[in-house]
C-alpha cells in the first residue's frame, strides 16, 4: 500500500484567523460589486457608449495609465490618444462613487466569451470594457454616470473635430456616396463685412437652434433649420456659410442637384448626411430646373405612356420639398440647410416658407460698416482722413464686399489703398449711371419701334 502525505505549511494560528478575516472580506466585496460590459457592437449596429467611452477615457489623466496609444491620419489635425495595455485599469470617481474602468482584449476562440450576441467582442477577438462598482451605485451609475459619460465624449469631440467639406460622389461608386476634404476657411463673424444688427440677428438665431433639442422635442418638430441667403454675386452668401460652419463646429455638405438624375439619388444622398451638419444649396435658383406641380402632373401622364416616350427621372420639385420638409429630416438631429441664390424672385414660392426656409437673409451691397471692417481687416486700420469721403461715395455706389476686398489687397500703403478706392468708387458710380442711360435709350427705341406712344 502506497501511502502519500502533503506538506502544508506551519501558519501560526493568529495568522490563520487574520487570513480567513481577510478572505471573507475579500469575497464579501466581491460579491457586492457589479460589472458592466460595454462592447464595440450592439448586435451589428456600433454602440455608441464603447465609442464614447474610448473618447472620454483618453482624455482621463491617471498615473496608473503607462502605455498609450497616438495615432494621427494625414486629414486630421489632432493626434487621437487611445489606451493600448490589455487588462490595464483606469479609475474615476463622479459624486463620490469609485468605478474602475479596465480595457480587456481577448482572441477569438479563447473561451472567455462575454455574451452570445450576433457580434460579440470576445468572438471576434476585439476590445471591450468592463466597468465594475459597488451594486449599491447601479441607478447612480445608469442614470447619471453613462449620461455623464456620453456628453462629456461628445463635447470632447466638438472640441477637437476637423471640419469636413462633403461632396456628392456618382450614386453608383459604391456603399460612400460623400468624399470629403478638411475644410479650413478663415470666415469668421468677426471678419465679414455686413451690418452689425444683420450679424447679431444670425447669430442669436444659431445659439437659440443647437441649445432647443428638448424644445424641438416638446414641441414634435425635427431639430433643423433653414437659412435663405439672397442678394448679388459677391455679396458674401458663401463666406457666410463658411462662418456658420466654424462657428457651430458643424460639417458642410456641398449639395450639386444638377448631377441628381431622380428622387431616389437625392434620398441616397440625404440619409447618408451625419448630424451636427450644414447642407448647403448654392444657387438653387439655376443649379436645376425644378418643375413646378403643373409640369410635374404632365411628367406623371408620360410616365404612363410607352417606354419610347416616356421623360426621363429627373429630380422634381415636390421631391425636393419633401427632402427639406417631409419625414426624412426626422432621421437625423441639428441639421440646418441653407439655400443661397442671386434671384430670390425666381424661386416657387412652396420653397421659401416656414419650416423650409425659416430665415430669410438678404445679402446687400458694401455699407460704411462693412467697408470699415474690410479696411481693418485688410489694412488693419480703423480710422483715416479719408474714411468720410470714401462711405460718402459708397453709400450711392452698388459695389460688392468681394470688389471692395479685391481693391484694398492691391496695395499695402493704406493712404494709397484709399485713394485708389475713392477713384474706384467714382469710376464704378459713372459706369453704373451709363449703363442706366443705355437700358432706357434702349428701352424708348423698343417702344418706338413697337409704335408704342
Amino acid at each position: 500500500m502506497v501511502v502519500r502525505s502533503v506538506v502544508r505549511p506551519f501558519i501560526p494560528r493568529e495568522f490563520q484567523d487574520l487570513l480567513s478575516s481577510g478572505i471573507r472580506s475579500f469575497l464579501l466585496r466581491l460579491r457586492n460589486k457589479m460589472t458592466m460590459v460595454i462592447e464595440p457592437y450592439d448586435g451589428y449596429a456600433q454602440n455608441e457608449l464603447f465609442k464614447a467611452a474610448q473618447v472620454f477615457l483618453a482624455a482621463k489623466q491617471s498615473v496608473s495609465v503607462r502605455r498609450v496609444r497616438v495615432t494621427k491620419s494625414t486629414k486630421e489635425s489632432h493626434s487621437t490618444l487611445a489606451i493600448i495595455d490589455r487588462n490595464q485599469m483606469l479609475v474615476d470617481t463622479f459624486h463620490g462613487v469609485k468605478l474602475k474602468w479596465v480595457l480587456v482584449s481577448r482572441q477569438a476562440g479563447s473561451g472567455n466569451q462575454v455574451h452570445q450576441g450576433r457580434k460579440s467582442a470576445a468572438e471576434h477577438g476585439e476590445q471591450y470594457f468592463e466597468l465594475t462598482f459597488d451594486k449599491k451605485h447601479m441607478e447612480i451609475v445608469d442614470k447619471s454616470y453613462l449620461p455623464f459619460v456620453m456628453d462629456e465624449a461628445k463635447s470632447i469631440k466638438r472640441e477637437k473635430k476637423t471640419l469636413k467639406l462633403y461632396t456628392s460622389k456618382c450614386i453608383g461608386s459604391g456603399s460612400s456616396v460623400w468624399s470629403s476634404v478638411n475644410l479650413d476657411h478663415p470666415a469668421t463673424f468677426q471678419t465679414l463685412a455686413m451690418d452689425l444688427e444683420l450679424k447679431k440677428k444670425i447669430l442669436d438665431d444659431l445659439d437659440r437652434f443647437v441649445r432647443r433639442k428638448e424644445y424641438y422635442r416638446r414641441v414634435g418638430k425635427a431639430w433643423k433649420r433653414g437659412y435663405l441667403l439672397y442678394g448679388p454675386p459677391g455679396t458674401g452668401k458663401s463666406s457666410l456659410v463658411a462662418a456658420m460652419a466654424n462657428y457651430l463646429n458643424f460639417d458642410i455638405y456641398d449639395l450639386e442637384l444638377s448631377g441628381l438624375h431622380s428622387n431616389e439619388g437625392l434620398r441616397r444622398l440625404l440619409v447618408a448626411t451625419k448630424d451636427q451638419s450644414i447642407l448647403v444649396v448654392e444657387d438653387i435658383d439655376c443649379t436645376i430646373q425644378l418643375q413646378d406641380r403643373k409640369s410635374e402632373t404632365q411628367a406623371a401622364y408620360m410616365n404612363r405612356m410607352p417606354m419610347g416616350y416616356q421623360q426621363k427621372d429627373r429630380v422634381t420639385l415636390s421631391g425636393f420639398l419633401n427632402f427639406i420638409g417631409g419625414l426624412w429630416t426626422s432621421c437625423g438631429n441639428e441639421r440646418i440647410i441653407v439655400f443661397t441664390t442671386n434671384h430670390i424672385e425666381k424661386l416657387d414660392p412652396a420653397l421659401l416658407r416656414p419650416g423650409r426656409m425659416d430665415l430669410h437673409v438678404p445679402m446687400s451691397y458694401c455699407t460704411s460698416f462693412g467697408f470699415k471692417l474690410l479696411a481693418s481687416n485688410y489694412l488693419g486700420i480703423d480710422h483715416h482722413e479719408l474714411f468720410d469721403q470714401i462711405e460718402s461715395a459708397i453709400t450711392t455706389a452698388r459695389v460688392t464686399p468681394a470688389k471692395v476686398a479685391e481693391q484694398l489687397m492691391r496695395c499695402d500703403e493704406p493712404k494709397v489703398a484709399l485713394r485708389d478706392m475713392i477713384l474706384f468708387l467714382v469710376n464704378h458710380k459713372r459706369k453704373e449711371n451709363e449703363e442706366v442711360i443705355e437700358e432706357k435709350a434702349g428701352q424708348s427705341q423698343l417702344i418706338e419701334e413697337n409704335g408704342g406712344g
